[in-house]
């Protein structure tokens, strides 16, 4: 029964952010969307941010595998970077009504949730793994891993404000974005021996 209420508390979670937008959604909003009491409710979440979190977690946990598999079978490394944005940015388009940062008034949410760091650490792993395979130059792997999670982070805030803005198009821009630095920072390496 307690999974189950809060899988009922997610499942409208998920719908009201849809269809109101993070930043209108209320706890209210979600309460009214299911059929438990408000007392109910606060025995599982304690804001809305709560319930934001544990979406993302639960999205984290379906993604982490996909996303490692992928970097590990990529020959290249625009394969590797494809292969790491190009879900999340599918992420960000197919749940961009529910999305919680809106330009220009950005609503900030942790992203400091184990789940989440996980896949930071599991990306990092990753990123010493194909330097190691000479996917990448010899880069500072925790710059790129940063550099990756920032640029990420940052271009799904602009997709989702952007009408028109496609996955696709979005990876696209990031990893050709990334190649590019990684090879000025290579060449900047080289140059300073």
């Amino acid at each position: 029964m307690k999974e189950q209420n809060r899988r009922i508390i997610l499942d409208a979670a998920r719908r009201v952010f849809a269809e109101l937008g993070y930043a209108a959604t209320t706890v209210r909003d979600i309460i009214r969307a299911t059929p438990l009491a408000s007392g109910t409710f606060y025995n599982y979440f304690r804001s809305k941010e709560q319930i934001f979190e544990a979406l993302r977690d639960e999205t984290a946990l379906k993604l982490r595998p996909l996303l490692h598999e992928a970097r590990q079978k990529a020959q290249t490394a625009e394969a590797f970077l494809d292969a790491t944005f190009s879900p999340c940015f599918a992420h960000v388009a197919a749940n961009r009504a529910a999305a919680p940062i809106r330009r220009p008034q950005a609503v900030h949410v942790r992203v400091d949730t184990p789940e989440v760091l996980a896949g930071f650490e599991e990306l990092h792993q990753d990123v010493d793994a194909a330097i190691a395979r000479g996917l990448f130059p010899a880069v500072d792997a925790e710059y790129l891993t940063a550099a990756i999670v920032g640029i990420g982070f940052e271009l799904a805030e602009v997709m989702q404000s952007r009408d028109g803005a496609t996955p696709e198009e979005t990876t696209r821009f990031a990893t050709q974005m990334l190649l590019a630095g990684i090879t000025g920072v290579a060449r900047l390496r080289e140059d300073s021996r």
